[in-house]
């Protein structure tokens, strides 16, 4: 009699529980979002990039490591050199192909310009990579109000638009964008973040 009545009761219980309507969680409004984004610097992703310039193009493999001030950015496959690995720290940057050519600052720069066929927004990617504007710089933003995260961006000549999320600890996050610029373009397959 006593197992009638707690299988009775636990189905009583069940029941009460599938009637509950489920809540979705309130995202997080945007301006505090994009604070916390902007003021996180310790990060890791793998992906994919493609980019295109000139009428010319590459498609590599992509590692990045977000250190504070210090971006570590290793490219598999680009530049026609087999992989690049590039630091960035604050206007210093760092070239290591995989010929062993290590190259600094200005000259850099001007190699990584001159392999792209473009100037690389390196600063500003940190933060595009996250969803939100480079601090300091203006910018335009469609906020994508159900989520209230970025649909789309410009800032500082490039068009950047998120064509999808995945979430995460720290809420959603990029999994695919591009930024564009005059016959400029580069697209972003992020496969996995870490925090």
């Amino acid at each position: 009699m006593n197992r009638l009545v707690a299988a009775a009761f636990a189905a009583a219980l069940l029941a009460g529980c599938a009637g509950a309507p489920l809540r979705e969680a309130v995202p997080v409004p945007w301006p505090e979002r994009r604070a916390a984004l902007q003021a996180d610097d310790d990060f890791a992703l793998t992906g994919r990039v493609a980019i295109s310039a000139s009428g010319a193009g590459l498609n590599a493999s992509l590692r990045w490591r977000q250190e504070g001030d210090v971006s570590h950015v290793s490219l598999d496959g680009p530049l026609g050199v087999g992989g690049a690995e590039v630091e960035v720290h604050g206007e210093r940057i760092d070239l290591r192909t995989s010929r062993g050519e290590h190259l600094e600052d200005g000259t850099a720069r001007a190699e990584l310009e001159r392999r792209l066929g473009f100037p690389l927004p390196l600063a500003a990617l940190r933060y595009w990579v996250r969803g939100v504007p480079a601090p300091g710089q203006a910018a335009d933003e469609v906020v994508d109000e159900a989520h209230q995260r970025l649909a789309s961006l410009a800032q500082d000549g490039w068009q950047v638009r998120y064509a999808d999320y995945v979430g995460g600890v720290a809420g959603d996050l990029p999994r695919r964008l591009s930024a564009e610029r005059g016959d400029t373009r580069v697209r972003l397959v992020i496969d996995r973040w870490q925090p």
